[in-house]
């Protein structure tokens, strides 16, 4: 068959296309695999590119259409009913960010060695990181170059206090650099953040709606869940659209001074939602990675100065006065360096905030405190007034000491349930949050004083309850530390969309003894 561009491959009988194989080029087919935004690509083991080019599992390789070029980690596949020796299939995402299509020739490569590793290995050995070393690390990041197992490494190197104050600025600034920074105009801009770990801590409505109403500018992109019940994302997405565009999160703060939308919409930081998603997987938590997270997010999003919430808990995300006192000087170290103007409020975290934990429930008490409904929960009023009495003292609206008293008035007056609303309709629309189908009330086996919460133990159940995905499940609290209860009482409420859910999540609750635990 000499002369032509096919040949026959005695071992197997299979004709195939020399070009395409001498090229490293294979065929793409397409077979719907969701790996979240991880990039993957697969193979058959005796594919003539694998072969030749002696690819294993987990190999990085190089794929390119045209001028997009993205890095897969291989996944070696077997199923010939599926795959051809001249086909290869991509994750959704890879498929996504090549901009390809079924049936596309994409090219493939090893790829070369990555000075970034030769970084995290410094960091793994215990050495201290400069500013080029961490941008390389991050840029790497960013371009998806690093897999998994090489993401886990950087940040398992970075846990404890293994990054110093120097670090940490770095990180941080590497961070900023690889995105893009909104600009709103405007020489003051303002946000608030929390350190989280505390279930039902929706502040962050209410702070905006406030200052927005004071005439701050506070344009807030905020997170989904990633380990709670409900982030500020999913709790607004109940009661307005939170997907927007850098474009429209612009003209809703042109017209109100503020919005609450899903920060994963605008891409700020994009090394950060990748870390964090890694980060989630191992359950690690880095105190330095945490402050780049925040800080670099908050810059990015053209913020000047944030009033930052750590709330101190035994089941808290920060345990001690002394840890969070620690934390609350390298944020505003941090934030100094990079031209961010950051003041810390320290906020008791031994029980949930409000009585909702979970989407809908969160809403509702947002919403009851706006309208200031007389049985609206006090606990989460008055942090809010805190928080944002100090943005607006921070803004120099009110001289210091009195930012709370303007902001409760604010309130008071209905004002800043007005400024929501329209930040809502300006958003796309507003609507209440609805009410879950199944509920389970859990009562009182004794008389007693409740004395002690466990946050992570009622915010699992609410998980388990469906919570963030199903948005009306959750938890409603009714007993808060310090309530008197009988026998018989209500301690709380589990919520459900299914029944199945509710069953799945009674089954965790049945082992538990100590969620509440009275005296």
């Amino acid at each position: 068959m000499a002369g032509t561009n096919r040949a026959y491959e005695s071992n197997c009988g299979i004709m195939m296309d020399v070009t395409n194989a001498q090229n490293n080029r294979l065929r793409l087919k397409r077979l719907g695999i969701n790996a979240q935004n991880e990039y993957l690509v697969f193979m058959r083991k005796d594919c003539p590119v694998c072969t030749s080019e002696g690819f294993e599992a987990l190999s990085r390789i190089k794929i390119s259409k045209g001028e997009q070029t993205i890095v897969a980690s291989l996944i070696v596949w077997d199923d010939e009913l599926q795959l051809s020796h001249d086909q290869l299939s991509l994750s959704d995402s890879a498929i996504e960010a090549l901009k390809a299509k079924e049936g596309d020739l994409l090219t493939l490569n090893h790829l070369n060695a990555l000075n970034s590793m030769s970084d995290v290995r410094k960091k793994i050995y215990g050495h201290r990181l400069n500013q080029t070393e961490f941008d390389r690390i991050i840029k790497d990041v960013v371009n998806r170059n690093l897999s998994n197992i090489q993401l886990s490494a950087f940040l398992a190197s970075c846990t404890g206090d293994a990054l110093d104050r120097d670090e940490v600025i770095a990180l941080t600034k590497s961070m900023i650099n690889v995105g893009f920074k909104l600009d709103w105009g405007k020489e003051n801009v303002f946000d608030k953040h929390c350190i989280g770990g505390l279930p039902g801590n929706r502040t962050t409505p209410l702070v905006v709606a406030i200052v927005a109403a004071a005439g701050l500018v506070i344009p807030k992109t905020s997170s989904r869940a990633i380990t709670s019940p409900a982030g500020t994302a999913d709790t607004m997405e109940v009661m307005t659209n939170v997907n927007l565009t850098t474009e429209e999160m612009k003209k809703v703060v042109l017209k109100e001074g503020g919005c609450l939308a899903w920060g994963g919409s605008v891409q700020l930081s994009p090394a950060d939602d990748i870390l964090i998603r890694v980060e989630k997987a191992l359950d690690i938590d880095s105190e330095g990675q945490m402050i780049a997270s925040v800080l670099s997010k908050k810059a990015a999003a053209g913020s000047t100065a944030v009033v930052i919430d750590i709330p101190v808990g035994p089941t808290a995300k920060i345990r001690s006065q002394k840890t969070a006192e620690q934390l609350s000087d390298k944020m505003v170290s941090v934030g100094k360096e990079i031209g961010l103007k950051v003041e810390v409020v320290i906020t008791d975290g031994t029980q949930p905030v409000g009585r909702g934990i979970g989407p809908a429930l969160e809403a509702r008490d947002v919403l009851s405190v706006l309208r200031n409904e007389e049985n609206a929960p006090v606990d989460l009023r008055e942090r809010a007034i805190v928080l944002a009495g100090k943005l607006l003292e921070m803004a120099g609206k009110v001289d210091l000491g009195w930012g709370s008293k303007i902001a409760s008035e604010i309130l008071q007056k209905g004002i800043a349930y007005k400024k929501f609303v329209a930040i809502c309709k300006a958003q796309g629309y507003f609507k209440e949050p609805e009410q879950a189908p199944f509920k389970y009330p859990v009562t009182a086996h004794e008389a007693g004083k409740v004395m002690e919460i466990d946050n992570r133990k009622l915010a699992k159940l609410a998980k388990l309850a469906g919570a963030p995905g199903a948005m009306t499940a959750g938890v409603l609290l009714y007993t808060p530390v310090g309530s008197t209860v009988k026998a018989g009482d209500l301690l709380y409420e589990i919520h459900a969309e299914s029944q199945g859910e509710l069953s799945y999540a009674l089954s965790y609750h049945e082992t538990q003894t100590d969620i509440i635990t009275l005296n």
